[in-house]
């Protein structure tokens, strides 16, 4: 019996896809620079009962598997090989529980990040992290990269939110790791082993994710510098003087000119990097006026606070609108995701301004600066064989360059096939031979998204 006749055995017609130009389809996610293969199927399961027999027909025939959700990675971490079978966790999108009294949101892979966060405001709670495209993300992407967003600074990644997993395992037996509770010690951590594992382990399935209280309305303010240096001043000292901002964000000359280009926010020419900044507290205006001065002091010059929810939203049009500006330079964009230390901040945007200069490239760089998270956005005509050979080059010396000042390749967007030469080179060859044990113990056959990672 081949493969599409074992999978007709447990699942429905319509899970099944088989046409090439359907299939096509679904080869890779939104990274550049990362080759994809061409799949033997796509399967798209609605239970936990389908996903355990596609896993158990995937190991008896020795089939690749490559799990997928929304496909807004940028690490190629959801690409297809040849002949493999795409596994799409898509239509298993139910929000089974939300729990006021236990704090915890029991959800299917296939949720979509807003829609979660929605639905959990209208119990008065919260799910925190918010990748930039939450809006179409699912939450099963966002456990396979420990993604993070906006709000990192303050309230931690998707990894300090997932409290327990149900796993289908590679020989399509079920796991469940964690806890409902809000503490437990009990055993190995495998949730967290899980987390940021890019589906090398595992099929999440089901997870139990803790929330907190919805916090007040926040209030924002901007602060305009005269270099890179000076806001990243002013970055170290918000931090170090104890404040606890709800965003941290940073803008440098070439994000700031693209935005003004497409969107003529009015920003001055003479501006050379844009810190905003805003507090979710009880009183968000005194810790606005207190970051405020120490903006001035840094050498901001100008600083605006908002008074309003509109007024804030207005400041923070800027950086929300920065990755569609800089789309707009060129016919392709690579992002990265290095994170440094808050302290070496400005020496990484200042060695980013210097690679593309280099280069002779466009590199705008935007930060999720309150806990050091750069996204250099590589800028070059993809039509173009040179300027595509000096983008890879200028992104590769931004990640030694993170490296260099105590850093990681990713904050946020996971390795994937992008950045697996990296990986090595941040574990060396003793992680390494350690994190290729792990992924033996649960995947012997290595048919888990393979030539991801490693």
């Amino acid at each position: 019996m081949d493969l599409i006749a074992r999978l007709r055995a447990g699942l429905p017609g319509e899970a099944i896809l088989t046409d090439p130009d359907v299939t096509g389809s679904y080869a890779h996610d939104m990274a550049s620079f990362c080759e994809a293969g061409t799949p033997a199927v796509v399967v798209l399961p609605r239970t936990v009962e389908q996903v355990q027999h596609i896993m158990r027909t995937a190991t008896e025939l020795r089939i690749p598997v490559v799990p997928q959700g929304a496909r807004t990675g940028l690490s190629g971490a959801a690409n297809a090989s040849d002949g493999c079978l795409v596994l799409s966790l898509v239509k298993m999108d139910r929000i089974i529980e939300i729990n006021p009294v236990d704090r915890i949101a029991v959800v299917e892979p296939g949720v979509i990040n807003a829609v979660l966060s929605r639905a959990v405001n209208e119990h008065g709670l919260y799910y925190p992290p918010d990748p930039s495209s939450w809006e179409e993300c699912s939450i099963g992407g966002n456990i396979g990269t420990a993604s993070g967003g906006l709000c990192c600074v303050k309230y931690g990644v998707t990894a300090e939110y997932v409290l327990g997993l149900d796993i289908v395992l590679a020989d399509g037996r079920l796991l469940t790791t964690g806890r409902r509770t809000a503490k437990g010690v009990a055993g190995y951590d495998l949730t967290r082993l899980f987390v940021g594992s890019e589906g090398s382990l595992g099929i999440v399935v089901r997870a139990v994710l803790a929330l907190k209280p919805e916090p007040p309305g926040q209030l924002a303010l901007a602060a305009e510098f005269p270099s890179t240096a000076a806001a990243c001043e002013a970055v170290c000292e918000i931090m170090a003087r104890g404040h606890a901002p709800s965003l941290l964000e940073l803008m440098d000359r070439t994000s700031i000119r693209a935005v003004n280009d497409m969107a003529q926010m009015g920003l001055p020419d003479s501006t050379e990097a844009l810190l905003l900044a805003a507090f979710d507290t009880p009183e968000p205006a005194a810790d606005l006026a207190a970051v405020g001065k120490l903006c001035t002091a840094a050498g901001a010059t100008e600083v605006v606070p908002a008074e309003t929810a509109a007024e804030s939203d207005l400041l923070l049009q800027a950086r929300r609108l920065t990755l569609t500006a800089l789309e707009r330079v060129k016919s392709a964009t690579m992002i990265d995701d290095v994170c440094v230390p808050r302290s070496r901040l400005a020496e990484m945007l200042d060695g980013t301004a210097a690679i593309a200069e280099k280069y002779g490239l466009t590199i705008g760089v935007c930060a999720h600066a309150g806990d050091g998270n750069t996204h250099p956005t590589v800028c070059f005509d993809a039509a173009d064989p040179d300027e595509s050979r000096r983008a890879r080059e200028s992104f590769d010396d931004i990640m030694a360059l993170g490296l260099q000042l105590g850093g990681t390749i990713t904050g946020e967007h996971g390795v994937g096939v992008l950045k697996k030469e990296w990986l090595a080179r941040e574990l060396g060859p003793v992680g390494v031979e350690l994190q290729r044990g792990i992924k033996d113990v649960f995947d012997p056959l290595g048919i888990l998204n393979p030539g991801k990672l490693f």
